[in-house]
């Protein structure tokens, strides 16, 4: 597409949308994330001679003139994005990103942005959903092993903590990130002594102040007995696996007669906010959650449709708004903002899409859409991770209360302006001659 609009020489200015086009059938938000990392991405997006020998040998190229390849060593994205800020719930049709550059240069980041906003919006939903479901009980993601190679574990610990969840197992997105880590022994540890208490005691002697028993090696109940005989104190137990909701309660009568009130109780194994939910609803006496697979991969939502679509052509300072009309892929045109609306509770109400230049669609109405980097430069400092995650945890407080259940059902009304409407009926009439 690169080597197409050069030789051409199509140097239009073009702005480029990033959105959903339906939410998962079990979302009934999205939680945006991953903006900070296409923002270094885009501030730092070179060709190397390396990149540039190869895109030069390749067959598709064998036409393509020199002076292509001499652009590419000089490349630099010059554009201007605005992005929905990481932590914002989001609704489908509504654009996160709006990207405007030279159309080579809009053209060219599309997969990056693409993989970047989808997968770590993917895992932020996932897990707003998951500590919405712990009722205030702090959840750890655990579910690097199981999550689709190393650095998409890293950024699902990262979206993980941005959706809400209190930390990671992942110590890379705590070096990386800031994101607080947590660990307990493993199931390796305990089976490599002859004696399970053995095991317990030497864990704790070299963290005497920060262990996390893992007791369902062989028998919890009765390696809860074992900690509470031989005085130990550990900081928590895990439960791994068995009937949580049955274990839980045993363990917690033992240690609580053995004066072991202040240990909490920790529980894993297969979980998501379905049957985080359920335990809870059981009365289950459980104090923090790890949840791995179901969140790193956001298994019963494994991906997420985002499109990157032109809306607007700009040549000769005239501006052309673009739509595809195709069934089911039908587009807006033009740059455009999203207008949030709110109650006097602070209550999001509903949400309104506009052309970039309207006002704001009804008084109590906040955009949502800011400008975070133009002349390829940011405008703003990166925020602090742990701002993005509070952010979030704001926002999805303002969220009308059926929105933030587990059961189906539909988003925050997105509405069209009637002048974005009437320009998208003109611009699709101009496109198919009707």
């Amino acid at each position: 597409m690169a080597a197409a609009y050069f030789c051409n020489d199509i140097r239009a200015v073009a702005t480029f949308e990033l959105f959903v086009r339906e939410l998962p059938a079990d979302r009934r938000f999205l939680l945006v994330a991953g903006i900070e990392q296409i923002l270094e991405y885009l501030e730092e997006l070179r060709f190397t001679d390396e990149d540039i020998a190869y895109l030069r040998a390749h067959p598709s190229f064998a036409s393509v003139p020199q002076d292509f390849f001499d652009y590419l060593e000089e490349f630099r994205f010059t554009g201007e994005v605005w992005a929905m800020p990481e932590g914002t719930p989001a609704f489908a049709g509504e654009p996160i990103v709006r990207v405007t550059a030279p159309i080579l240069q809009a053209q060219i980041v599309e997969t990056f942005l693409l993989a970047t906003v989808n997968f770590q919006t993917m895992i932020a939903s996932k897990a707003a959903r998951v500590v919405g479901a712990a009722r205030g009980k702090p959840v750890i993601e655990f579910g690097s092993r199981r999550a689709h190679g190393s650095e998409a574990a890293m950024y699902a610990a990262r979206a993980a903590y941005i959706g809400g969840c209190t930390g990671t197992s992942n110590v890379e997105a705590g070096l990386r990130f800031g994101v607080p880590t947590f660990g307990t022994i493993a199931h390796s540890w305990v089976m490599s002594f002859d004696d399970e208490l053995a095991a317990f005691e030497h864990f704790m002697r070299t963290f005497p102040g920060s262990t996390t028993l893992l007791i369902d090696t062989y028998d919890s109940v009765a390696a809860a007995r074992k900690i509470v005989s031989a005085g130990l104190r550990p900081q928590a137990v895990r439960l791994d696996s068995g009937d949580l909701a049955a274990l839980s309660r045993e363990v917690r009568r033992i240690l609580d007669d053995g004066g072991l009130r202040d240990t909490r109780i920790f529980a894993s194994g297969d979980l998501d906010e379905y049957r985080i939910d359920e335990l809870l609803r059981l009365g289950a006496p459980i104090d923090a959650f790890g949840v791995g697979t179901r969140l790193s991969t956001s298994s019963d939502a494994p991906n997420l449709g985002g499109v990157y679509k032109l809306v607007e052509v700009v040549t000769d300072h005239q501006a052309k708004g673009k739509v595809k009309t195709s069934p089911g892929k039908v587009t807006l045109p033009g740059r455009k903002q999203v207008w949030r609306a709110s109650d006097a509770s602070g209550t999001y109400t509903e949400d309104w899409i506009a052309l970039a230049d309207e006002p704001a669609p009804v008084a109590s109405a906040e955009p949502l859409l800011r400008c975070v980097l133009q002349n390829g430069a940011r405008t703003e400092r990166a925020p602090a991770l742990q701002e993005v995650r509070e952010r979030a945890l704001a926002n999805v407080a303002r969220l009308p209360g059926d929105l933030r259940c587990l059961e189906r059902g539909a988003g925050l009304p997105v509405r069209i302006t009637p002048r974005l409407a009437e320009e998208q009926r003109r611009v699709a009439a101009s496109c198919t001659g009707r």
